[in-house]
């Protein structure tokens, strides 16, 4: 500062294409008394009419860069409108030498592209893909748009971001897109100097479909889209998600059936394990109320036998499709691995051809190729070792006679089912079923499920459901009117309970009745007791002048115990109305007598028995 006294330029409207930096130089030569100086006069920032000069000198080289700009971008889209505009394509496909867009020559890559839409359609996660095609070792092509070989097909391990990148590109269906990303400045950070974001498929600028040839058909690419934005775990936006290993059968797929919204999963219980599905519309309408929960056990296992029976008939079909999908699985990895040798074989003879045309004089060069040959020679010798530990790996192929036994019987279902694990089961069920709506308030004490099948059709089921309360029950008035009939044919509470667990019928948690429960049901609903003293304590003599336990306990000096012994021994002899009903115990006075005399105990001393 200080030290100059004119700035030099051509034009200067050329020393800043910004009005705000035009500006600050403005300030900054006006402050100091700097001149600024073009090819046509001097100017002075000081003055009036040479700062206003100024000033419209570089509002009008702002407009005319922006004007550039967007003649440019014009251009650009109109010639992308016309599918002309030469964009960066994937490592599947190239540019044709005239014109236009084809699929990549060679043919490994053509294969490889092609198995990771045909895993991606069996397996159904864009992570299940990277772990298979990590298990058998196959790398994917990747065309680099910056490095030391851009443009240049480069072969890298198999991550979740590469294999997405495969799945949602347009490209791949045929299609012809410009738009699919947008710049987003708000995103700007450090290390990230032109930050973008993905364009909603609706409002890319330029969509041609069938515009070259492709690995998939748009449909394709289509449902791929919508599988791939559905296992994203988002509640709000009604996605499933992905299946995962918790206990919920029903995970993602189960919906209101009083509001209509996704319910919600829970896990309750002391180690967090019982699966519980929650309406969370509380959230939606801000009442905080929820509007219902369903527990998971019970639907779910009507359910599972619901699919269950719907797969039985079609279990022969269902194991011919699987042992030919796992011999086309077999396949398609043998393939994958002969293109993976040729390439490394023909890149060994490559370079070997490479050292044979240099001249032996020439070490500087004859040394670096012989390095390179080496190389490619132990590249070939370590894919062979990856081929055969992964033949090694594979499960054997089957015979024709072992492919016929099987077939003969079909797949046991209900054994797979046990056999398989969570996520497996969930991934089966959506195959078959699209959604399952639940509803406990429809009928006290039941759930009521409507399933409706990827077909389109619909059935609906129901199931009892455990309940804190009689009240709630959905066989409250059947159990009362069976406990007062079984009551009223003079059965004690212990036989009535017994009766309920034969006629199929259970308490209120789904378990068996017991004496105690019974007991309590009486109390609840007012039902006297067939007892023939009712609920007060025995007396110690009945009307008709027999002894209870009690009284013939007393009457004979001994135990309550005693008694019930000497009964069983028929030393008493007494009488019950019914099993739980008191003894009646007939004693006399001559009988109290006999039993209750001393007795004369003579024992033989030790001299006389010696």
């Amino acid at each position: 500062m200080g030290h100059a006294g004119l700035v030099l330029s051509y034009d200067a409207s050329r020393l800043a294409r910004n009005n705000s930096d035009w500006h600050q130089l403005l300030q900054l030569c006006s402050m100091f008394s700097v001149l600024i100086a073009d090819s046509e006069r001097l100017y002075d920032p000081g003055l009036y009419h040479d700062r206003l000069l100024l000033g419209l000198s570089g509002i009008m080289s702002e407009a005319e860069l922006h004007q550039i700009r967007m003649r440019l971008h014009t251009g650009e889209r109109q010639k992308a409108a016309r599918g002309e505009l030469r964009i960066p394509l994937p490592a599947g496909l190239i540019y044709a030498p005239a014109g236009g867009i084809m699929l990549n020559p060679d043919a490994q890559i053509q294969e490889r592209i092609s198995l990771v839409f045909d895993s991606f359609m069996r397996l159904g996660s864009a992570k299940a893909v990277v772990r298979y095609l990590r298990r058998a070792d196959l790398a994917l092509p990747v065309r680099p748009l910056r490095g030391p070989a851009p443009h240049e097909i480069d072969w890298r391990d198999a991550t979740d971001g590469r294999v997405r990148n495969i799945l949602k590109n347009p490209a791949y269906a045929g299609a012809y897109v410009y738009g699919r990303r947008c710049a987003a400045p708000e995103r700007r950070s450090e290390g990230v100097k032109n930050p973008t974001r993905a364009v909603p498929r609706e409002q890319w600028e330029v969509c041609i479909q069938n515009a070259h040839p492709a690995y998939i058909s748009w449909e394709t690419h289509m449902a791929i889209s919508d599988t791939l934005a559905d296992n994203v775990g988002n509640f709000k936006a009604g996605h499933r998600g992905m299946p995962r290993k918790g206990k919920a059968l029903l995970q993602g797929i189960a919906m209101c059936g009083s509001c209509g919204r996704r319910m919600a999963l829970n896990y309750s219980g002391p180690d967090s394990t019982h699966p519980v599905y929650r309406c969370r519309s509380e959230r939606a309408t801000c009442t905080g109320q929820y509007c219902q929960e369903v527990r998971a056990p019970r639907v779910e296992a009507e359910v599972e036998r619901q699919l269950l029976a719907a797969l039985a008939p079609d279990r022969l079909a269902i194991t011919l499709a699987t042992l030919d999908a796992i011999d086309a699985d077999i396949h398609g990895l043998e393939r994958q691995w002969t293109l993976k040798r040729e390439r490394a074989e023909y890149e060994c003879e490559r370079a070997r051809r490479q050292y044979d045309a240099v001249e032996p004089e020439n070490r500087l060069v004859a040394r670096s190729l012989e390095a390179t040959w080496e190389s490619k020679l132990r590249d070939v010798e370590k894919i062979e070792q990856d081929y055969r530990r992964w033949k090694k790996e594979q499960t054997t192929a089957l015979s024709a006679d072992d492919r016929a036994r099987i077939a003969a019987f079909g797949i046991d279902l209900p054994d797979l089912w046990q056999r398989i694990e969570n996520s497996q089961r969930k991934a089966m069920l959506r195959l078959v079923i699209d959604k399952v709506i639940l509803d406990q308030r429809r009928a006290k004490g039941m759930v009521w499920i409507r399933i409706v099948w990827q077909t389109g059709a619909a059935t609906e089921h129901w199931v009892m459901r455990k309940t804190q309360s009689y009240a709630e029950s959905a066989h409250a008035d059947v159990l009362e009117q069976r406990i007062r009939e079984f009551n009223g044919a003079g059965m004690m509470d212990a036989r009535i309970a017994d009766a309920l667990n034969a006629e199929g019928l259970r308490n209120s948690l789904g378990g068996m009745f017991d004496h105690n429960t019974v007991h309590l049901l009486r109390r609840r609903w007012n039902i006297p007791t067939v007892k023939i003293n009712g609920v007060e304590h025995n007396p110690l003599r009945w009307s008709d002048g027999s002894y209870s336990i009690q009284g013939a306990a007393l009457a004979l000096g001994i135990t309550d115990q005693t008694v019930f012994k000497w009964l069983k021994r028929g030393k008493l002899h007494g009488r019950q109305l019914a099993k739980g009903q008191p003894w009646q115990v007939d004693l006399t006075d001559r009988q109290i007598e006999a039993l209750t005399a001393p007795k004369q105990c003579m024992r033989r001393s030790r001299k006389t028995a010696s």
